[in-house]
């Protein structure tokens, strides 16, 4: 059981992590944060705009400060972006402060869900469907190493969020 009583959500870019996560929050009566609102409540810009003035290794700092801002909170569910747990020692932190938990999806069906927004996304922006996919395989292939730390790892595609509480609830409050 851990102490910490924290659920980080971890995964690919739309593998619905923010959805699972309120969800989950809501069931456990805890709070909730999104890694990504945070840093731009932090810093009164989105996403998309650091990427553009600042790059991506300052949106990394940023994303690991901000997740190691949360250590002393508890009854909480995180939901990271999804390079999160590959930088630096974030995923080594996420072990130690809390219940982490994957929400693993295909290529493919990450493809179907990012292909509406990819204009969105700092990452995607620009790709066609063609290259998406792509993109996506290379990406997920490089990442995984990381995702499959998590101590938990769930279907995201098709995810029984109340069999993920039941489990969580067993885990982390009895």
């Amino acid at each position: 059981m851990h102490k910490s009583r924290k659920v980080y959500i971890i995964g690919f870019m739309g593998s619905g992590k923010t959805t699972a996560g309120k969800k989950l929050a809501a069931l456990l009566d805890w709070s909730f944060n999104d890694l990504d609102k945070r840093i731009e409540e932090q810093t009164g810009l989105t996403i998309p705009e650091i990427f553009s003035q600042h790059g991506e290794e300052y949106f990394r700092s940023l994303e690991s400060n901000a997740l190691k801002s949360l250590r002393s909170l508890k009854n909480i569910v995180i939901s990271t972006g999804g390079g999160a747990p590959c930088h630096g020692d974030n995923m080594d932190f996420m072990l130690e402060t809390g219940l982490t938990i994957y929400l693993k999806l295909t290529p493919d069906q990450l493809k179907s869900r990012l292909s509406e927004s990819k204009d969105e996304r700092p990452l995607l922006k620009g790709l066609n469907n063609d290259n998406l996919q792509g993109f996506i395989e290379e990406k997920l292939s490089y990442r995984e190493k990381w995702y499959n730390m998590a101590e938990i790892t769930v279907d995201g595609f098709n995810l029984d969020i109340n069999l993920l509480y039941t489990y969580i609830k067993s885990r982390l409050i009895s």
